[in-house]
């Protein structure tokens, strides 16, 4: 049976025995305490049009931290339509994933191009190792 291991809280840096989180007993309370006090917020229907900074500023909850209870799917965005948190390349305000849907195909875009330099570089390689070949099965004739 196993009971955890030693480590260090991600968020206080505090040693404990580490079952299931990465942050010690004392911050997990505090980080649940956050999501309380921002659902709690959500939950008015005056609030419904909050931003992440108004979130952040009225409930004094890090944007960091309520971008991650949307990001673990703890807060739902579907009645939230203005509460949304940056692409990680731009800082565009988004509601699913890491980037906007502009930096996302613009990365797909050159990932294709790479792969296209690649498989070019790969078959020229493979071209230029076939004439080797020729070249000398034609000195050995």
């Amino acid at each position: 049976m196993s009971f955890g291991k030693l480590a260090n809280c991600t968020s206080c840096d505090a040693l404990f025995v580490q079952s299931t989180r990465d942050v010690c007993p004392k911050c997990y309370q505090a980080i649940e305490k956050d999501y309380e006090k921002c659902t709690q917020f959500l939950r008015k229907r005056e609030n419904r049009g909050s931003t992440l900074q108004q979130v952040s500023e009225a409930t004094g909850v890090s944007a960091k931290q309520i971008t991650r209870f949307i990001r673990e799917g703890r807060i739902s965005i579907a009645n939230t339509p203005n509460l949304g948190y940056p692409c990680e390349n731009c800082g565009t305000s988004i509601q699913k994933g890491t980037l906007c849907d502009d930096c996302a195909r613009d990365l797909k875009r050159e990932i294709n191009q790479q792969l296209d330099v690649d498989q070019r570089l790969a078959d020229f390689e493979k071209e230029r190792n076939a004439q080797g070949y020729k070249r000398r099965d034609h000195i050995n004739e």
